[in-house]
């Protein structure tokens, strides 16, 4: 009753107050970035919403496209204005995301929408982050947000999914609110935020002559349609692509 009907509606009334309340700073913001990243004010990207539906999220855009003389986008940190690192910190990049609530895509709370490109690499616990609309914020977030590892977000996410109400949302909005003023979690923005989340899973490949090799199981999954599920084989990385 709550999810399907309830939360939508709280949903849709919320983002449409706050984002007429945050109007005239949400019009400030677009004028500065306007000028600092020459024209350039949002940033879009298909990230997976529910069922892993994809969508576009956007963005205030923080990061130039400054390039170095081959062409390449120069490191995060040369791109990211003084101006964007401001946005980021008190969270209001996040602004133009009432957007994509309003229209259905999203919730206020619910599990973060990540990359597509980890859609993969879950496994079957971690992808019922997916069961809900992805959120502004969520149980993760208040609980450590760039601070904690990828499988405590996960368990955070999963915890989430099992017991959302109304109440949690509430609890889970005021929390965000006060770390907001309180920059919490955001401190250590630059070391994690562009950390990648590696699968941990992972399958023992036995190749002739005795010889073994440990690979992600979904490189497995891939070339032999199979998946292992060994809980003794120890942890292996597997990365993905930066987001931008």
């Amino acid at each position: 009753m709550y999810t399907n009907t309830i939360k939508p509606l709280f949903d849709l009334l919320v983002s449409s107050v706050i984002l007429i309340v945050a109007s005239p700073i949400f019009l400030i913001i677009v004028v500065i970035l306007y000028f600092v990243n020459r024209g350039k004010v949002f940033f879009r990207q298909e990230r997976p919403g529910k069922a892993g539906k994809i969508f576009s999220v956007i963005k205030f855009k923080t990061m130039r496209d400054d390039r170095d003389t081959t062409g390449n986008l120069l490191p995060d940190e040369k791109r990211l204005s003084g101006i964007g690192k401001l946005i980021r910190k008190t969270s209001l990049d996040e602004l133009p995301q009432l957007l994509n609530v309003i229209a259905g895509h999203m919730s206020l709370v619910g599990p973060r929408p990540l990359l597509k490109e980890y859609l993969p690499l879950y496994n079957d616990v971690q992808r019922r982050r997916h069961e809900v609309k992805p959120g502004i914020t969520g149980w993760a977030q208040v609980n450590g947000r760039n601070t904690v590892s990828w499988p405590q977000k996960f368990a955070y996410d999963v915890w989430y999914v099992d017991h959302v109400s109304f109440w949690l949302d509430i609890k889970i909005l005021l929390l965000t609110v006060m770390k907001v003023f309180k920059a919490e979690g955001s401190a250590a923005l630059h070391q994690l935020q562009w950390k990648n989340f590696m699968a941990t899973t992972k399958v023992l490949l036995q190749g002739g002559g005795g010889h073994a090799k440990v690979v992600p199981d979904v490189l497995l999954t891939k070339v032999c349609g199979t998946r292992s599920a060994d809980p003794n084989l120890t942890e292996i990385v597997w990365g993905s692509p930066n987001e931008k």
